[in-house]
């Protein structure tokens, strides 16, 4: 038998622990391949937040409709060429649902500063701004409302979606209203038209069907400059390599260039308005 020293023996250990490393280890050749751990699984998974005409949920049948709820769904089956899933979750839950794998893409997420500490996003697909929707014979504001000093007053109370983005918008700018949180986009809306919300914060477009569906009593205050004018995009993981994100950025902006995404936005403000006609 041949004894080795004790060096050779450290160096022999080491040159073993290297190339099981390397075995271990995917190439960076197979770690740019665009979204392999999708294909592999067969299906892309989409966090989905409800915010009509953005993210749309049937409460009968579960299915999901509005414009990025069409744009993932389209990515998922016609680029990737697999199954599409939506996964429930919440606007507080939809970035660390992300981070945690519970999904692959979070939808309709403006691009924020601080989201960005957190996650990727791709190129926008839209942009957004806050508007308050309120009705116009409530007397606790004035006929001319015109500006955000006209509403935030002790006693008037602003609804808004916890977590969003508008939350952070109107949390930063109203100093005196109260502001109302709740969960979700039927809690909010409910508040308003029961009263017990003098206003609805929202995105504009999300607002825009409330006061198209409601024109004898809803209308809407546009804070000038715009408030919280944002990008709205997919959020993607921080460790997502440039080359899936450029398949998903090179889609989006096909669709947005071709005017697809405009059709769908318009698609979905009709059928919420139908929607909410039954």
């Amino acid at each position: 038998m041949v004894r080795l020293s004790l060096f050779s023996r450290q160096l022999l250990l080491c040159v073993a622990a290297s190339v099981a490393l390397m075995g271990s280890a995917p190439s960076r050749a197979e770690d740019a391949n665009a979204w392999q751990s999708v294909k592999k699984a067969g299906v892309l998974r989409c966090g989905a937040a409800v915010a009509p005409p953005y993210v749309m949920r049937d409460a009968k049948t579960g299915q999901y409709s509005g414009f990025f709820s069409e744009l993932c769904r389209d990515f998922g089956q016609n680029v990737l060429k697999v199954k599409v899933e939506f996964v429930d979750t919440t606007w507080d839950n939809i970035v660390a649902g992300l981070q945690s794998d519970k999904w692959d893409l979070s939808m309709a997420l403006n691009d924020t500063p601080e989201r960005e500490k957190a996650i990727s996003f791709s190129t926008a697909a839209t942009d957004y701004n806050v508007s308050l929707v309120y009705n116009k014979n409530n007397p606790k504001l004035p006929k001319d409302t015109h500006s955000l000093g006209d509403i935030d007053k002790s006693g008037v109370v602003v609804a808004v979606m916890s977590g969003t983005a508008q939350d952070k918008a109107i949390s930063a700018v109203l100093k005196n209203a109260q502001i109302m949180r709740l969960p979700g986009n039927d809690e909010t809306r409910l508040a308003l038209m029961s009263r017990r919300a003098d206003l609805l914060a929202d995105a504009n477009i999300t607002n825009m069907l409330l006061t198209e569906a409601h024109p004898d009593w809803a209308t809407a205050l546009h804070p000038n400059p715009p408030l919280a004018q944002q990008e709205v995009a997919f959020g993607v993981r921080k460790d997502t390599s440039a080359a899936d994100l450029a398949v998903l950025n090179g889609y989006l902006e096909k669709q947005v260039k071709s005017g697809a995404v405009n059709r769908l936005i318009k698609t979905s403000v009709q059928q919420m308005l139908v929607q909410q006609k039954n």
